[in-house]
């Protein structure tokens, strides 16, 4: 893939991802790529991509059209995301996780400790666990070491609200918030700790659990739809509740 279409499949991606686009919206080449400032080729190329992912799907009229998912297909996706990284982290675990990767997964820890560790979490504190939460997820999968797991969370990523950090801005606007992030955290450390010691089953299943509290999130924002639109404009994409 060229640098050029490469930049355009993330910058079409990350629109749709923000809600630029109701569902049913059609997709047309010529004003994304004016848009985009971009010619037609690498947009139409990027759609092609963006059907394969499942984020945008043929248009009656021709060309494409924005999907409308369900809250079933996302909550679906964040299990899966669940399992995928507890494998991540059982691999680490069984075959022993470099010190440099232990290094930095702590550091992870400490910086989200310094973030959730406190009588009241302000926003910066939230954007700083953010990051934190992104950077330690990202750690285990690359530094797992195996590539279908990496390919399967990079498809994981692209889905709607299906990535690490995605249903967080919902915490900052919740009473339990901030105790739901402590929890979450503290799942953070035990993971660390059953890699370090070699317990590969118990870092499966906490990987598992882990994802628990972002289908809360899902729950959370679906019941409150006027807060989520506001603080997660692509929620508009997303329809019914979870079963």
């Amino acid at each position: 893939m060229d640098s050029q279409q490469s930049r355009v499949l993330v910058q079409l991606r990350d629109l749709i991802l923000k809600g630029e686009f109701g569902p049913g919206e059609r997709l047309a080449e010529i004003p994304l790529a004016e848009k985009l400032g971009a010619s037609r080729t690498p947009v139409r190329l990027a759609l092609t991509s963006l059907e394969h992912e499942g984020l945008i799907e043929p248009s009656p009229a021709g060309g494409y059209q924005m999907r409308r998912f369900t809250s079933q297909e996302i909550a679906d996706a964040i299990r899966v995301r669940g399992v995928i990284e507890g494998f991540a982290a059982r691999l680490l675990a069984e075959d022993g996780a470099p010190r440099q990767l232990l290094r930095e997964l702590n550091e992870c820890l400490t910086e989200g400790d310094k973030a959730v560790n406190k009588p009241t979490m302000e926003l910066d504190d939230y954007a700083a666990y953010v990051e934190m939460n992104d950077r330690f997820h990202q750690l285990i999968v690359q530094g797992c070491g195996n590539a279908a797991v990496k390919r399967i969370m990079d498809l994981l990523d692209s889905q709607p609200f299906a990535a690490p950090s995605a249903m967080l801005p919902m915490q900052s606007s919740m009473e339990e918030g901030q105790q739901w992030m402590q929890q979450a955290h503290r799942t953070h450390h035990a993971m660390v700790q059953a890699i370090e010691r070699g317990q590969g089953s118990r870092a499966q299943a906490l990987g598992e659990e882990h994802v628990e509290i972002a289908r809360m999130n899902l729950n959370y924002a679906l019941e409150r739809p006027e807060l989520a639109a506001e603080l997660m404009p692509g929620m508009k994409l997303v329809a019914g509740k979870v079963r």
